[in-house]
Parts: C-alpha cells; sequence; structure tokens
C-alpha cells in the first residue's frame, strides 16, 4: 500500500492566507446594498413628464414604496426602456408599488397618482393626517376628481386606503419587509411637508419631501430630524438622504416659497455634521431632488454643491427612469 504524503502549510501562509478566506467568505454572505431606488421623476416641476417620485425596494425585491407622485407612466416607461423593469407598465403600476408614501399634497407631488388611479390597483396611501385631508377636499372629492379613497365625499370608491402616519412612530409598509418614521417639514411657514425614513433590516434610508431651511422658516424641523438620524449616520446604518435643492444660490430669499438653494444644504448639513461629526459625514450618498428644470439651474446648482462640499458627501444627481443602489 502507498502512503500518500501529507501536505502541510508553513504556519506563516496559514496566518496570511486565513484572515483573507474569513474576509472573502463574509463579503460573498453579504450584499453590497440594501435599497434599489428607480426614480420616476426627478425635477421640481414645470416638466409634468418628470416630477417627484422615487420606488424604492429592499436590494433584490420588486415589491416598492411610491415615494410621492408626481409622474408614473413616463417615470416606468423610462425605465423599462433602460430595462430596469422587464415586465409591463400595468405591472408596475399594479404589482409592484404597493403603496404610496405623499410627503405633502402639492400637485407636482401628486398628480401621476391622480391620473393613474382609475387604473391603478387597490392598495395603501401613507402620509400625514394634513396631506390626507387635502387629498380628500381638493381632490378626491368629485368635483376635480372622482373619490378612489375610502373616506370622504360619497360615494367613497375605497381603491386607496388611507393611513396617517404618527410623528416619529414606526409604521410597517404593506407588503414590503420595509418600515417607515415620518417628520414633519416646513415648506413655506405654516404649510407641512414631510421625510420618511424607511428601515430595511438593519439598513436606512431618508427621505426629504420639500423643505425650506430652519432659519428661514423659522422653525427646528431639519435639526430634529439631524438629532434623530445621528446615530444611523455614525454608524453608517444610514445609507443615503434625498433632500432638495429647487434653486441656485442667487434666487432671491423671498423668493425661495419653502425652497433650498445650494449655500442652505450646505449649511444644513453642517448641522447634521456637528451632530455626528465631520467623518461620518463623508463619502455619504446625498441625492439632490426637486431641481427646477429652468434654463442653466442645474448646471449652476451642481457647480455651487461641487465647489463649496467642504464635507466630502458624495452628491447624487438622479436620472429619471435610471436604477440606484445604496
Amino acid at each position: 500500500m502507498q502512503v500518500k504524503p501529507v501536505v502541510r502549510f508553513p504556519a506563516l501562509l496559514l496566518f496570511l492566507v486565513l484572515p483573507f478566506l474569513t474576509h472573502n467568505a463574509h463579503a460573498q454572505a453579504s450584499s453590497p446594498h440594501a435599497f434599489t431606488v428607480v426614480p420616476l421623476g426627478v425635477k421640481g416641476g414645470l416638466d409634468e413628464s418628470n416630477l417627484s417620485t422615487y420606488l424604492v425596494a429592499p436590494t433584490g425585491s420588486n415589491a416598492y414604496v411610491c415615494l410621492d407622485a408626481g409622474s408614473l407612466q413616463q417615470g416606468i416607461e423610462k425605465a423599462i426602456a433602460n430595462k430596469v423593469f422587464a415586465t409591463s407598465l400595468d405591472t408596475v403600476l399594479r404589482q409592484y408599488i404597493r403603496a404610496y408614501l405623499l410627503s405633502h399634497a402639492h400637485l407636482d407631488h401628486v398628480a401621476g397618482l391622480l391620473l393613474h388611479a382609475p387604473d391603478d390597483a387597490p392598495k395603501p396611501i401613507y402620509a400625514l393626517p394634513e396631506c390626507i385631508a387635502t387629498l380628500q377636499a381638493s381632490y378626491f372629492n368629485w368635483q376635480a376628481w372622482p373619490n378612489f379613497g375610502n373616506e370622504g365625499a360619497k360615494p367613497a370608491l375605497g381603491k386607496y386606503q388611507y393611513q396617517r402616519l404618527v410623528p416619529g412612530q414606526e409604521t410597517a409598509q404593506a407588503g414590503t419587509g420595509m418600515s417607515v418614521r415620518a417628520f414633519p417639514l416646513s415648506h413655506a411657514a405654516p404649510h407641512q411637508s414631510a421625510a420618511f425614513l424607511l428601515k430595511s433590516q438593519n439598513s436606512y434610508l431618508l427621505y426629504l419631501g420639500d423643505t425650506g431651511a430652519d432659519k428661514l422658516e423659522k422653525t427646528h424641523s431639519l435639526r430634529a430630524l439631524w438629532q434623530t438620524i445621528q446615530p444611523l449616520v455614525v454608524s453608517r446604518q444610514l445609507k443615503a438622504i434625498f433632500i432638495e435643492v429647487s434653486y441656485p444660490n442667487e434666487q432671491p430669499a423671498n423668493q425661495l416659497f419653502g425652497h433650498l438653494t445650494p449655500t442652505l444644504l450646505l449649511q444644513e448639513l453642517a448641522v447634521l455634521g456637528q451632530l455626528t461629526g465631520a467623518e461620518a459625514l463623508r463619502g455619504l450618498p446625498v441625492v439632490i431632488t426637486h431641481i427646477k428644470p429652468t434654463a442653466g439651474n442645474e448646471a449652476a446648482i451642481k457647480k455651487q454643491l461641487d465647489d463649496a462640499n467642504k464635507l466630502q458627501v458624495k452628491f447624487v444627481f438622479p436620472e429619471q427612469g435610471e436604477r440606484l443602489e445604496f
């Protein structure tokens, strides 16, 4: 009988290789991304085909919540053309979108929802009570539009079920595996908007509807939000912040109408940085939403943000119908 030699690894080689094998196994076991985001609309008005709408799902899932709903059809069609979705517009609208999360009821944030209500499938609408009250009074009232809600003007068709969010309270998002906490924002005081902190397992994504700066709105809404997310930024559990910059710095303060400029955003992020430490913000994706598509605005905003980015966050400028991963 032939005895096969025993191959022995030198102790030094094992010492060098074992950590690599352990790290590689961990990397394969964990996904590099927590959220898939499909922007269906990214602009802040004027272009009715490209208004604020963001689909968000846990990575690997087609169970999306729709953050605001300004433009649906055009965004879905672009996403299909870009091979983000390998299915029909009707399937995305009726099956993939499991719920709507509305930051406020301004028309550029709800027009797509209203127009597609006749062809949509039953699903919940999550929002703060003020937003739901406006939907009922101004849109789903049988004068502006049939009442597709489950409350309000008779007859209530009941396609959409209103779910009133309690600020700061975690609420499961129907059939998505995610939950949300809502936080009031000031959008040209005394008008209200909202921020949504989405959670998937141990990861978070923060989406802000339209908002003005605390110092101009004379509130502490943004500071309170920064205090809430501070530990999530420090622990790297917060994967991205979606926040608006509607106008370049040249826009007069009395014509901002409850919106941000690059300077105002960077001032607000500096407040967050004071809470977290500047190092924690370095490389954090900050997705810029709601740019007004007036000629020259986008180029000016990009330059002003990049030139003054001392915090070294990672500014992201979304495109309609192009997938983002965080």
